[in-house]
């Protein structure tokens, strides 16, 4: 749930772009968010602190920016669903070089899954609930990203060069297509 919407504003195109990102990173990560720790008022403050999920260490690059931008405090600043949508596409479309860096990333996951068996040893805490329920919180701190986020979501070695994805520019021609 997004910051925001844990101090009691409604929920928003920003909001759901935050929850995206967290399911973004559910999927790489294969493992559910803060399921080791309790889900109440103290989660929402970490939340509001800057708190984000583990993620996984192989995460690509330009996948972990993504999902770090779909995550920032401010909403204003998340990306729209349509500029999510433009860098996703830009994703499928790779050249033979980004093709060997994506194999190279896909044997590491696989590598991570047979060492680690991690969906196997995973312990849900029992105060950790993952069912729709009134958040009722007060004096919840204002929203703000943490650095440890941004360290966290480094990728450690599948940096390729994309750099005609820069998650800060817009494809004015697939802008047209929308």
């Amino acid at each position: 749930m997004a910051p925001e919407v844990l101090r009691g504003y409604q929920y928003t195109k920003a909001s759901d772009i935050y929850s995206f990102g967290i399911m973004m990173n559910e999927y790489i990560y294969e493992e559910t968010p803060y399921n080791n720790i309790p889900h109440n008022h103290a989660l929402s403050i970490k939340i509001c602190k800057g708190l984000r999920p583990n993620s996984f260490k192989y995460t690509p690059k330009l996948l972990a920016d993504l999902i770090t931008k779909c995550w920032d405090a401010k909403a204003e600043n998340r990306p729209t669903a349509k500029e999510l949508y433009q860098k996703l596409n830009k994703l499928l479309i790779i050249d033979n070089d980004t093709k060997s860096q994506v194999d190279e990333y896909n044997d590491k996951i696989k590598l991570n899954r047979t060492s680690e068996k991690r969906s196997s040893n995973i312990q849900t805490h029992p105060q950790a609930i993952y069912t729709s329920r009134l958040l009722n919180f007060k004096n919840l701190p204002e929203p703000v990203n943490s650095d440890a986020t941004k360290t966290t979501l480094r990728s450690e070695c599948f940096d390729c060069q994309l750099d005609e994805l820069d998650l800060n520019e817009s494809d004015q021609e697939e802008e047209n297509n929308i």
